[in-house]
């Protein structure tokens, strides 16, 4: 077999792979779709669950999604982004930056459901935080944390020095150099691996299941008082999240539209994450023609 024949027969077979995976994604998410999307209303979207009976919905679960996605972000973001910023800009290449590197390697690889029963041990009991929505937010801070680091690390790297030798030119510190040159030409990087990894802890369902807890009590929406456990702000109450509420449905299996309503929170699982992927593409494009000027 000669080099060209060779060359296509590689290419043709790269392009097969290429189309067979296209083809199972689509599938996959054409089914959840299929079954799901006519499941969805206002109704499905806004009311409580209900164990026992027919016709519950999804709407303490999709905010309890979203508050605990707020809050595991307000937390992870300021370390992830220190963090980042040490290790790129300040830190000098030796054995001890090395050996944190690696950590952070290691830490991104965990199974979710091992840093779940971290979290239980460590902010449920140790902490006595018990299952709430602070031991989730914790839970996730430690599953996102070395994700958003290394994130926010690659897209300082990716800043040529350039940029950094005109801001010492003018006299700037490093300090000013770093926060008025280099994480603004990286903001556009740095947004996309937020709102990433935003989806993906919007999609995490074995880190809650022990931290978060498997339980939505009815909230009372009038009370905005944190404290009180019966506030939609607590910090401190259980929450079940949509994805951890999809798989406890289909594992007790005591809700007689158990199928239905499980296809009708896939498919808002699923088209969460994928407008969360569309938006971090959408506004780093947006910011990247703002910053450039193009």
């Amino acid at each position: 077999m000669n080099a060209k024949r060779a060359d296509k027969l590689a290419t043709g077979i790269l392009y097969a792979v290429a189309a067979l995976v296209v083809i199972i994604l689509v599938a996959l998410l054409g089914y959840i779709l299929v079954q799901g999307v006519p499941e969805i209303s206002w109704h499905f979207l806004t009311s409580p669950a209900l164990a026992f009976e027919a016709g519950g919905g999804i709407g303490i679960q999709l905010f309890n999604s979203f508050y605990l996605l707020i809050l595991a972000l307000v937390i992870s973001l300021p370390i992830s982004l220190g963090a980042g910023i040490y290790l790129n800009e300040y830190a000098s290449k030796n054995t001890i930056t090395g050996l944190i590197r690696t950590t952070i390697e290691i830490l991104s690889s965990l199974p979710s459901v091992v840093v779940g029963l971290f979290g239980y041990l460590f902010f449920v009991v140790q902490f006595k935080l018990g299952f709430s929505i602070l031991s989730g937010a914790f839970a996730l801070t430690v599953f996102n944390l070395p994700i958003l680091t290394r994130s926010i690390e690659e897209a300082l790297a990716n800043i040529p020095d350039s940029q950094r030798e005109a801001g010492y030119a003018l006299g700037l510190s490093r300090w000013e150099t770093v926060t008025k040159i280099v994480v603004p030409a990286a903001l556009p990087s740095i947004i996309t691996g937020v709102v990433l990894s935003a989806g993906r802890i919007f999609g995490e369902a074995a880190a809650l299941i022990y931290t978060a807890g498997q339980s939505a009590p009815a909230l009372d929406f009038s009370n905005w008082n944190p404290f009180d456990i019966s506030s939609p702000l607590s910090p401190l109450r259980p929450a079940e999240t949509l994805a951890v509420h999809i798989w406890k449905i289909n594992s007790e299996g005591i809700m007689p539209d158990a199928k239905a309503v499980s296809a009708g929170a896939s498919a808002v699982l699923i088209i969460a994450v994928l407008l969360f992927n569309f938006l971090a593409r959408w506004l780093g494009k947006r910011l990247y023609k703002h910053l450039t000027a193009e």
